[in-house]
Order: structure tokens, then sequence, then C-alpha cells
């Protein structure tokens, strides 16, 4: 597979943090002491570096990570999973999106994470490798993540299972509650609701495989988050307390772009560097009309 770029540029994060803290552009402006062109210049992605830099202090963001990923200088680390685990990434759009396929290496029992927008290199995939495919789980239902669930059903006769908020228009699909699990062999599955990006939004996670494994959907990227206009501080609250706070050596596997690792989240994502659960972003979060004081 050829290398997945980077989803979200430096201007993509600013941009979703300001929405999200619901801060104007003149008062980023002020607050952060550069010109309302500069600001404009930097939101736009040139990447202007002195600017970015005081923009970021302003969005809780780490400047360090986010100067990075403006110079293109980090790229994750990417994990190896001798078995058990397969990643596919497949165009919608003018994007690509990333599913999954997880198997127990002795029963060859499978699970799938999501469709995709097309599911004929997945099919191949399970038919070669012989896998016998059980279960058919979608982190959250928009259109770009179950673009191919009827083709991939009729061809698996896999079980369909969803958070209840992310209902999927498809016979017979289940639903699962918080804190669940499933069994493929010795590989176990545990869902955790990751809400923000969408009501329903489902991290999986899964042990009993080379590295522990999230499935996270849209609430984490390599170097960025889900973003939301409604509910950042939601999604923010749970990407810390429910992904950030899993083993360091967890694969993170994305929605869209590359894979990455809890580790170098906490190290290289400009919203998770250097924080913990008890984080500056959190307090203001929790104000529901920050002023330039408060941040």
């Amino acid at each position: 597979m050829a290398k997945i770029p980077i989803e979200d540029t430096f201007a993509d994060i600013i941009n979703k943090a300001q929405r999200g803290l619901q801060i104007s552009d003149a008062d980023l402006a002020a607050r952060a002491d550069v010109s309302a062109e500069d600001l404009a210049a930097v939101k736009a992605g040139k990447p202007l570096i002195a600017v970015i830099r005081r923009v970021a202090r302003h969005l809780r963001l780490a400047p360090n990570p986010l100067e990075s990923i403006a110079r293109k200088e980090w790229y994750p680390e990417q994990p190896l999973f001798p078995r058990g685990f397969a990643m596919f990434n497949t165009t919608f759009g003018d994007m690509t999106v990333n599913n999954y396929v997880v198997w127990d290496a002795k029963t060859q029992i499978a699970a799938v994470f999501d469709t995709g927008a097309e599911c004929d290199e997945l099919l191949n995939f399970i038919k070669a490798t012989r896998l016998e495919v059980h279960y058919l789980f979608i982190t959250h239902a928009h259109e770009d993540h179950i673009a191919a669930l009827d083709p991939l059903v009729e061809a698996t006769r896999a079980q369909v299972w969803t958070h209840p908020l992310e209902p999927v228009s498809r016979a017979g699909a289940k639903t699962f509650k918080e804190g669940s699990y499933f069994h493929l062999g010795e590989v176990a599955i545990k869902t955790l609701t990751t809400s923000g990006h969408s009501p329903g939004m489902t991290t999986f996670y899964i042990t009993g495989l080379s590295w522990p494994l999230a499935i996270v959907g849209d609430s984490v990227f390599a170097g960025s988050m889900g973003g939301s206009a409604t509910a950042f501080k939601e999604q923010y609250e749970n990407d810390i307390h429910k992904i950030m706070n899993l083993p360091r050596d967890t694969v993170i596997a994305p929605g869209h772009g590359p894979l990455t690792t809890v580790a170098q989240e906490k190290q290289h994502n400009p919203f998770f560097a250097s924080r913990t659960e008890k984080n500056n972003l959190s307090d203001i979060l929790s104000k529901p009309n920050p002023t330039s004081t408060d941040v």
C-alpha cells in the first residue's frame, strides 16, 4: 500500500481548535497579537511559522508539534502486525477512507470495521486468507464509512453491529452498549463510546494481537482529532479519557490517514502533547463563553 498522507494540515488543526473554542478571527488575532491578514493566510494554509506558534498558544495547541506538522517534518512510525490485522484505504470523492479487518489466527474468525467506499479488495483478501467474517462493526454512520455496507454484508453474511445513536439502513442491524465485549477466538473487542464527532461514535479496543489496537473512526487522526461544530468539548474529553489513557503501545487505527500509536500522539499531536486529564483545554471548554483572560 502507498504511504497514506496525514489527514489534517496545520491549517485544518487551527481551524478545528478555533471553531471548537468559538473564538472569532478578530478575537484570535488580537489575543495572539498578529495581523488579520497573517491569520487569514495561515488559516488558508500558508506556513508562517511565527504566526502559527503565536496562534497555537491561544488555542491551547502545543506549538512545537504544530510547527513540525506545518514544516512536514513528522510522519508516524508505522507498527507492524505479522498476522491478524489488515488495513484498507479506498477513495471516496476527493478523500480516502480507511476500514479494517481483524481475525483470530487459529480459528480464522474475523470482524470487519467500517466498509470503506468499496469492498472489492477487502473481499478478495477475505477469500484469499480464508477468513470467516462473523461481524461488521460500524464506528459511525457517516456515508464515507458505510458506503459499501450492502455489498459487504451480502458477500459475507456478517452481523452488523452499531451504536444505537448511529443507525444504519440495514435490516437486522444490532446495537451494542458502552463496554460491550465480543470475541474472535482469543481476540477480544471492547466498545468505548467516544462521541462528539458524531452522536454514537465508537472506538473498538482490541486485545490478543501483536499490539493492543484501537479502531477509532474519526475520533483521533495522526496529529489531529475529529472536528465538531457543536460537540468539541465532548469529543476532546472522550479522546483524552478513553483513547489517550489506553496503554502507550496501543496502535490507533483512524478513519482517515495513517496508523499511529498513543505514545506518538502524546508527543506529536498538537491537541494532546504534554497534556494530562487535568488540562487547560478542558478547563476552558467548561466555560460557555471564554474571554481573553480565560485563555
